[in-house]
């Protein structure tokens, strides 16, 4: 677990990197963010916390804590003919909330509507993963050739017709090793450059005698 002053370190961080806050007189300084597992700090330069990804599960997990802090807001279902029920069930593909027997009506049995999942009600409505800017799918695939996520329909475009691809996940995990032996090998070398470093400044020392 990060100690108290790191944990207070990246809090106030965020307030550099907020987009509302003017920057004025204010130089950019680097920020460097604890990390949970070693305790060493990792530098994320000067855009701090927003040069990190968007991590969308943890944003769901905040919307449902909202949801919970906020049951007294009642969520009403647009599809009901007055008086409207409260929505009990939400639809990610539909972007739209339901009460029980209009979530059954838009979702006849038998259909391909059928198959999407309900979620908890809600105003705001994001994709379950990441999308395809262009057909507006979700990513499956990465082009290698082209260093970006493809849906399955940019796959078919002759863009990518002689092109690398491989599923995002083999992707992903192809990555994550690398980035890992990369880490493990940097780590393993920091005593020596710091020792050389060291090293260098005493020769500079003596030099300059």
């Amino acid at each position: 677990v990060p100690k108290p002053d790191r944990l207070d370190r990246l809090l106030k961080s965020g307030f550099g990197t907020y987009p509302g806050r003017k920057r004025g007189t204010v130089h950019p300084q680097t920020v460097s963010f604890p990390c949970p597992a070693c305790q060493r700090d990792v530098d994320l330069g000067e855009r701090g916390l927003g040069s990190l990804f968007r991590n969308l599960t943890l944003e769901r997990v905040v919307e449902r804590y909202r949801q919970t802090i906020n049951i007294s807001a009642a969520i009403m279902c647009p599809f009901c003919k007055p008086p409207q029920l409260e929505a009990t069930k939400g639809c990610t593909e539909c972007k739209s909330s339901f009460c029980n027997e209009c979530f059954k009506l838009y979702h006849p049995w038998g259909t391909q509507k059928a198959q999407h999942e309900p979620t908890p009600p809600t105003l705001t409505f994001r994709p379950k993963g990441l999308m395809c800017p262009e057909h507006k799918e979700e990513v499956t695939h990465y082009c290698k050739t082209c260093q970006r996520l493809v849906c399955q329909l940019c796959r078919v475009r002759r863009t990518h017709t002689s092109h690398k691809i491989t599923p995002v996940l083999s992707a992903y995990q192809a990555l994550r090793e690398k980035l890992t032996k990369s880490l493990a090998y940097i780590l393993s070398s920091q005593d020596t450059v710091q020792t050389q470093i060291a090293e260098l400044e005493e020769t500079v020392k003596h030099t300059e005698v």
